[in-house]
Parts: C-alpha cells; sequence; structure tokens
C-alpha cells in the first residue's frame, strides 16, 4: 500500500529534525536527504508494525503555509 504523508523538516543545529505529523513519529538526520531517508524507513516500520487499529490518516493531508505577525 502507498501513503501519501507529510514531513516537516525543521534545523537544530547540528541536526536536521524531521516529523510526519500524521503518524507522530520524528526522526533526525545530519543533513537534510538523511533526515528524510531517516523519516521514511521511520515511517515505513511503525506502518509495518503498528496493529492497524492504531493507525488514524486523516482522509486529507494537514495544510500548512506560512503566516506573518506584527508585534
Amino acid at each position: 500500500m502507498l501513503y501519501k504523508l507529510s514531513a516537516i523538516i525543521e534545523r537544530e543545529d547540528p541536526w536536521y529534525v524531521a516529523t510526519c505529523p500524521e503518524l507522530d513519529v520524528t526522526s533526525q538526520g545530519k543533513t537534510l536527504e538523511e533526515a528524510v531517508a531517516n523519516l521514511r524507513e521511520a515511517v515505513q516500520l511503525y506502518l509495518e508494525s503498528a496493529d492497524p487499529t492504531e493507525i488514524h490518516l486523516p482522509s486529507q493531508p494537514p495544510f500548512l503555509t506560512t503566516l506573518e505577525v506584527a508585534v
């Protein structure tokens, strides 16, 4: 089965931290590419090992945008 999920990557020196918000799975890497690859592997392992009743995916992926706030 093929899942289309979101990944949020943040820089936390010296690492990149990658999170899949739909599954609350997180991984990290020294490069952006490594963080994404590690997250992909972590999500795959989660989906392979989780009981199907534990997997609650939203019908649509989260909407991510930016906003500006003046203070």
